[in-house]
């Protein structure tokens, strides 16, 4: 069972056309790269939520690290005047 020949996909194909029909067939073609476009469009999304959150953290926390800047400067300021 290694290798199948081109007659054997050619007669394995023409048993499914036989048994299922060219318009079921087609519906199922159909509805399979629909459901693929859909993964597709979920992965993507997903990806793209991902990343915007990832820079949201990021300038989260650049924010951050300037307002604990600015309030060292200004308790070394206040604490030099006093």
């Amino acid at each position: 069972m290694g290798n199948m020949g081109i007659w054997q996909l050619l007669i394995v194909v023409v048993i499914i056309v036989l048994l299922f029909g060219t318009k079921k067939l087609r519906n199922l073609g159909t509805d399979l790269g629909s459901a693929i476009k859909g993964f597709k469009s979920a992965v993507t999304d997903e990806t793209a939520k991902k990343e915007e959150a990832s820079e949201e953290d990021s300038a989260n926390s650049d924010n951050l690290a300037d307002k604990s800047v600015e309030k060292s400067k200004t308790a070394e300021k206040e604490h030099d005047q006093v």
